[in-house]
């Protein structure tokens, strides 16, 4: 089950020692993100959206909704850690935006939304690492009790990516 839940590991959110290079990586990968995407959901039936990659996990088109939610959250999140000192970010229920009424919505118009975000995001991430000191402005997450650095969210939101693109590349497989 654990290798199901987190087919790529979890994140470590203790974490904050990550190196130049390895946070511009981050970045592309953030900014890649869209186009691996596409590769994975291009031609996708009816069908194929309401797979999922374990028992009880959200199907393939909640998970595209639930990334264009989170990656806002997260672009938000940037933009306060950049503009205030140490704000405070408001945590949601992720389960129950998976519930709403918007996650039965064709998957397209999230993709789009996806495309564009990425897109503003990384040439904002690409602008912090020429400023070092940005990636060292923290931020507070209440549920967590803790903070974490412009670092640890594209550490963080880098691995999101990759993990829900395990979970939808889990899912196609499932019969």
């Amino acid at each position: 089950m654990e290798n199901l839940r987190y087919p790529i590991g979890r994140f470590d959110k203790d974490k904050n020692d990550y190196q130049l290079e390895e946070l511009l990586g981050f970045v592309v990968q953030i900014q890649s993100f869209p186009g691996d995407l596409a590769k994975l959901i291009n031609g996708l039936t009816a069908d194929d959206l309401k797979k999922t990659y374990r028992e009880g996990s959200w199907n393939v088109q909640q998970i595209i909704h639930h990334l264009a939610d989170s990656h806002m959250n997260a672009w938000l999140r940037t933009k306060f850690c950049l503009t205030e000192e140490n704000p405070t970010i408001k945590p949601y229920d992720e389960n129950a935006f998976a519930a709403g009424i918007d996650y039965g919505f064709n998957h397209a118009a999230s993709y789009v939304l996806l495309v564009g975000l990425h897109q503003r995001w990384s040439l904002l991430l690409l602008e912090c690492l020429k400023t070092p000191e940005l990636l060292l402005r923290i931020w507070t997450h209440p549920e967590h009790g803790k903070t974490f650095t412009l670092a640890q969210l594209i550490a963080m939101y880098a691995w999101h990516g990759r993990q829900h693109l395990a979970h939808i590349g889990l899912a196609l497989q499932n019969q």
